[in-house]
């Protein structure tokens, strides 16, 4: 046998990178300007990217996932991050302003309906942006399901998810005093928040590193430093998000609409053992989705990268193709 083989087989089922043939920035109105590109075929099936966070930008990595001979893929970057102006701002910055610049991309670019596609903080989104304009939403494609709820909230950032990963864990507690530590939510976003650069640096990478070094199964439970600038973003913009309930009107406000976007066809790509967004969340959403697959992806964790995880999710838009 080949010993290279594993290897070939391991990245055979991403698309070739292609550049876009489309960009632009999109003026929102409200001091916010939003960084959108297309690539693919100008007259395909046309899908947006959601990307995570809150704040973690787009990348070209992400067009990859799609028959660039088949779709139209259009992606952006959420305020405050990526390319979007202004950054790390969180004015002007709830759910409900990235749903509405969702529609006012899709008008720009004249498209009817699309195929919305997101993992993680981007399957909140999209699920936000689908039981909102369900008429514009032709099929939904989530990965790692997060559902923007106080009990996914407290799991990662109170103490669920360190009982297995104690190392990180004890990294991210120890930078806070332990009167402050019964809500590290709040802790943090004292000190992203401080007014002095250097302090928000220093937590923000603290903050993404909890986050990265959960994120693949094959983790040694080091996050690295990410760069401070994306660090700071990242982690202002996800933090602001969480400690407001991500704008909801109440908790398991996403589950108790779900007859709001019932005749929707969907898949759910889940790693079975995804540490920040746990496959319980994945489960009850598809037992309230009729028209949903649920497919778990055994050794796999949360990262889109996963090899389980991508494999599945090309498999899945390949699918959408031919049908």
């Amino acid at each position: 046998m080949d010993k290279n083989l594993g290897q070939k087989r391991a990245v055979h089922y991403l698309y070739p990178p292609v550049e876009p043939f489309d960009q632009r920035m999109i003026d929102m109105g409200d001091g916010h300007r939003i960084y959108v590109e297309q690539s693919g075929r100008k007259d395909g099936l046309p899908v947006v990217v959601v990307h995570g966070g809150p704040g973690g930008g787009s990348s070209p990595a992400m067009r990859r996932y799609f028959d660039p001979a088949v779709y139209r893929v259009i992606l952006f970057d959420q305020r405050g991050c990526g390319r979007s102006k202004p950054h790390a701002t969180v004015e002007n910055n709830t759910s409900w302003h990235l749903v509405a610049d969702m529609e006012r991309i899709r008008s720009d670019l004249d498209i009817d309906d699309w195929i919305v596609f997101g993992g993680s903080w981007g399957a909140t989104l999209s699920l936000l942006y689908a039981q909102s304009h369900p008429n514009r939403t032709a099929f939904l494609v989530l990965r790692g399901v997060f559902l923007m709820t106080q009990s996914e909230l407290d799991w990662f950032y109170g103490g669920g998810a360190g009982k297995f990963w104690p190392e990180p864990w004890e990294r991210f507690v120890s930078l806070i005093p332990e009167d402050e530590r019964d809500d590290l939510i709040a802790a943090y976003h004292r000190r992203l928040f401080s007014g002095v650069h250097q302090t928000e640096v220093k937590y923000a990478r603290a903050w993404a590193s909890w986050e990265n070094a959960l994120a693949s199964i094959h983790s040694t439970g080091v996050g690295g430093e990410p760069p401070a600038e994306y660090a700071r973003a990242f982690s202002r913009l996800e933090n602001h998000y969480f400690i407001n309930g991500g704008f909801l009107e109440r908790d398991g406000q996403i589950l108790s609409e779900m007859e709001k976007i019932a005749d929707i066809p969907g898949v759910i790509v889940q790693g079975r053992y995804d540490m920040i967004c746990p496959p319980t969340s994945a489960f009850e959403l598809s037992k309230r989705w009729p028209r949903a697959q649920l497919r778990m992806v055994r050794n796999a964790g949360h990262a889109l990268s996963e090899p389980g995880i991508s494999a599945e999710l090309v498999k899945v838009m390949d699918q959408l193709a031919k049908s």
